[in-house]
């Protein structure tokens, strides 16, 4: 099911909702659970070599798809707020990254 970063900011909402989630939001908490899942992401690619993280096995691939999908959803709820549009921010980053790291030419 593929859907917009709006879209699925309305389902994270609704979900927190659902279940009176809201006092817990803060963007100080939410930034602290992103930060946990980065953590969680990363343990899957502990003490593997660089060639091993590159091939990953089914079961890990899909572990390791979980936590990506945990760091988003946390990531969405805080642009949401936070009030930041994510696609803007990103643009915006990537033109000063382009900036900052102009194009190596050989």
């Amino acid at each position: 099911m593929s859907q917009s970063l709006p879209e699925l900011a309305r389902r994270l909402q609704q979900f927190a909702d659902e279940r009176h989630w809201a006092p817990f939001h803060s963007p100080k908490n939410l930034a602290s659970a992103l930060v946990v899942e980065a953590g969680e992401l990363l343990e899957h690619f502990q003490w593997l070599t660089e060639d091993q993280s590159r091939q990953l096995g089914a079961s890990q691939r899909q572990a390791v798809a979980h936590e990506m999908a945990d760091v988003l959803l946390y990531l969405v709820q805080l642009s949401t707020a936070l009030g930041v549009d994510l696609m803007a921010a990103a643009d915006d980053k990537m033109v000063l990254n382009a900036l900052k790291y102009p194009p190596v030419t050989r």
